[in-house]
């Protein structure tokens, strides 16, 4: 193997490391909590300087179904705190309401909290990493 093409083959590993390590840990697709026998795929990306998650796939029963709430944004702005933690607001879609919202990463588990009250009283869920 010639140097140019050593150097080629060197400088797309290290892109490749650099794209892997930019990555967020909160990116990639969770599942929501089981609810009355349904829970959610929620897709968690990049919006602005912070992250959200829409809602990706909605099981039912252990089947795929289309939801009337695949696509809407379910976790909105979530600003990194350091340490696993985010800050944001989370849609309820039983309600309808928004509330504030918050994250706690750790490994493949996010706990979800959404707030009223200045944070005294809390909904809670754990959701898993699909990806």
């Amino acid at each position: 193997m010639n140097i140019q093409k050593r150097a080629a083959l060197a400088a797309a590993v290290l892109l490749g490391m650099a794209t892997a390590a930019a990555a967020d840990p909160v990116e990639g697709i969770w599942q929501t909590q089981e609810d009355a026998g349904a829970y959610a795929h929620v897709t968690m990306a990049p919006c602005g300087p912070n992250f959200c998650g829409k809602i990706s796939r909605s099981f039912r029963d252990g089947k795929e179904y289309k939801s009337e709430n695949q696509g809407k944004t379910l976790v909105i702005d979530m600003a990194p705190q350091g340490g696993g933690n985010y800050e944001g607001k989370v849609w309820r879609p039983s309600n309808g309401k928004t509330y504030y919202g918050t994250i706690a990463l750790s490994g493949n588990t996010m706990k979800l909290s959404g707030c009223i009250a200045g944070g005294l009283i809390c909904s809670k869920q754990t959701w898993k990493r699909v990806q």
